[in-house]
């Protein structure tokens, strides 16, 4: 028997397995009569808030200047930049960047950054939502590179949390993103850039 199988029979001696159906149950009792929005008004200007409270850039520019706008701020740190493959083409017709399209494990680490869209966003805690779907990407695209620039669409902005999660798919690839990796666990010492992009910038297309 290995290390782990013994762990999880002594776990199971403790707390025995309960049946599905006792646990459906269970879950189902759950009082949910709780406030499942906060906000009805000023939903994106309190997420343009919310993110640059993390110490993200917010851009905030119609839909029709996310092309500009991106090859503006590729333009000022030159590179090749990983984006998924199923980027709307658009968004990338106006930089003169060179593009990986669903760059290898081995590329990530020479890229200057990387191009995604989000899956959905949330005004009460600026945190953007990637399920790695359509124009997304795997989740090392947004993880490895130094850069990040993320398209949020004024559409994907919830409120809050409840409503942001209805919209979402529990059974995929989830990554939540609030402003860029950061930690503080040595003596207190922020350190950006340790668990993902040490920059983080937002184009809200409204």
């Amino acid at each position: 028997m290995s290390a782990r199988d013994e762990i999880l029979r002594r776990v199971d001696r403790v707390m025995p397995a309960r049946p599905a159906a006792e646990v459906a149950a269970a879950y189902d009792r759950i009082d949910r009569r709780y406030l499942r929005r906060h906000h009805d008004t000023g939903v994106l200007d309190l997420f343009a808030e919310r993110v640059a409270d993390y110490r993200a850039t917010v851009l905030r520019v119609p839909e029709s200047g996310v092309p500009g706008t991106v090859a503006e701020r590729l333009a000022a740190l030159p590179g090749s930049y990983g984006v998924p493959g199923d980027l709307p083409p658009e968004w990338l017709a106006a930089s003169d960047a060179a593009f990986v399209r669903d760059p290898s494990t081995g590329a990530l680490d020479g890229l200057a950054g990387a191009v995604t869209g989000c899956a959905a966003a949330i005004a009460e805690t600026g945190t953007i939502v990637l399920d790695h779907g359509t124009g997304q990407g795997r989740r090392a695209l947004s993880l490895v590179p130094d850069f990040l620039l993320i398209v949020v669409r004024a559409a994907q902005v919830a409120a809050d949390v409840p409503e942001a999660l209805e919209r979402l798919d529990p059974h995929r690839p989830l990554t939540f993103v609030s402003g860029p990796s950061a930690t503080s666990d040595i003596e207190l010492s922020r350190v950006e850039g340790v668990h993902g992009p040490r920059t983080l910038e937002v184009l809200l297309a409204e």
